[in-house]
């Protein structure tokens, strides 16, 4: 299985350096990009900036409850994390697992 993102350009450079097979920077159409990836069976891990899962939205969250792969991650961008980010990660694992897996700081 292939890892995948969807991206701006700065974090784009930094998942090639982690070993991203298949980086897409979205010139406003983040949503055909989402359909060309979901439909795809060789996909594993689809990283997905915050800002980028925002505009795809009630799509992403869809797809989500009708299928377990990929695996979407979201991921902050160059400006950090949003105030209202949901991690469906450790929720994830949470509800596979049964326990939280949260860090406190």
């Amino acid at each position: 299985m292939k890892l995948a993102s969807i991206c701006d350009k700065d974090t784009a450079v930094a998942l090639r350096l982690a070993g991203v097979q298949e980086l897409y920077i979205p010139n406003g159409d983040a949503v055909k990009i989402w359909n060309q990836l979901s439909g795809r069976d060789d996909i594993g891990v689809v990283f997905i900036t915050e800002k980028i899962a925002e505009a795809i939205g009630r799509d992403l969250n869809e797809y989500r409850l009708r299928n377990t792969l990929p695996i979407i991650v979201e991921i902050p961008d160059k400006k950090g994390r949003r105030k209202d980010h949901v991690d469906y990660v450790s929720h994830l694992i949470k509800k596979a697992v049964g326990v939280d897996i949260s860090k406190e700081i």
